[in-house]
């Protein structure tokens, strides 16, 4: 036992450059890795396609605004607050989930001022502005309130697609686009010569874009409406256009 002893320990001892060497390797394989090329894709061809569909618009916010001015900034907020509480409680009662809704706007206060030529501006008062947002599906229902809150006036008038409307169309919208698609994928590939395509990547997206809407002329005075009267509105049209993009790989069958 002990005359083999050396003999054991000197291959122990034996091993230590070999194993020094493979982790110097290693290290020097890590320090300069190898770069693989790949040969580019061959008979691959980029395709889009695209539908649209214009629809009426089924969704209208009016919003309404009150002004109010004085020498005092905290009296003339506590009148603009006193006006849109006012109209926010009469408005509520009117109020359904999705026909018709209210919010508040905008609420600003600023200050006016005065001077002579030469000397610093001084605030000789505040003006402040509210504003009343009213909209959803039912545009009789939102024209007639904004009509009956005689206390504010209309600042302005804007037109949309509800939710449920653009999902439906564009649903449909993006099917049309999709055969679009296949039908010129499936032309290409018989024109080059091949048999058939395999889909490598595609995208689908949508948007809708519209004309602009009509403006709602806002005379400078509130103007005077009874309970049973309307503001005069109109809904315009939209168009939701699916577009899709992608490419395909040609193959011989």
């Amino acid at each position: 036992m002990n005359a083999r002893s050396p003999a054991i320990r000197w291959t122990r001892h034996a091993l230590w450059p070999v194993a020094w060497a493979l982790l110097a390797g290693h290290a020097q394989a890590q320090a300069n890795p190898v770069t693989v090329w790949q040969a580019a894709p061959q008979n691959v061809v980029n395709l889009s396609a695209e539908a649209s569909r214009e629809v009426p618009q089924d969704l209208i916010a009016i919003t309404l605004a009150a002004t109010r001015e004085g020498t005092d900034a905290a009296t003339v907020q506590a009148q603009l607050r006193q006006v849109l509480d006012a109209a926010l409680a009469d408005a509520r009662k009117a109020a359904r989930p999705g026909a018709l809704e209210v919010r508040t706007g905008g609420f600003n206060l600023s200050p006016r001022y005065a001077g002579k030529p030469g000397t610093a501006p001084t605030i000789s008062g505040w003006q402040g502005r509210a504003e009343l947002v009213i909209e959803g599906n039912d545009t009789a229902a939102v024209s007639q309130l904004a009509g009956r809150l005689t206390a504010l006036t209309v600042a302005r008038v804007g037109y949309g697609l509800s939710r449920e409307a653009r999902d439906k169309v564009e649903a449909d919208v993006a099917a049309q686009a999709i055969g679009r698609f296949k039908d010129r994928a499936e032309a290409h590939a018989r024109q080059f010569g091949f048999a058939s395509y395999s889909l490598r990547e595609v995208s689908v997206n949508g948007v809708e874009s519209g004309g602009p809407a009509p403006m709602y002329r806002v005379a400078a005075a509130p103007m005077l409406a009874t309970a049973d009267q309307a503001q005069p509105v109109e809904p315009g049209k939209t168009t939701v256009t699916v577009s899709v993009n992608g490419s395909i790989q040609l193959s011989p069958r």
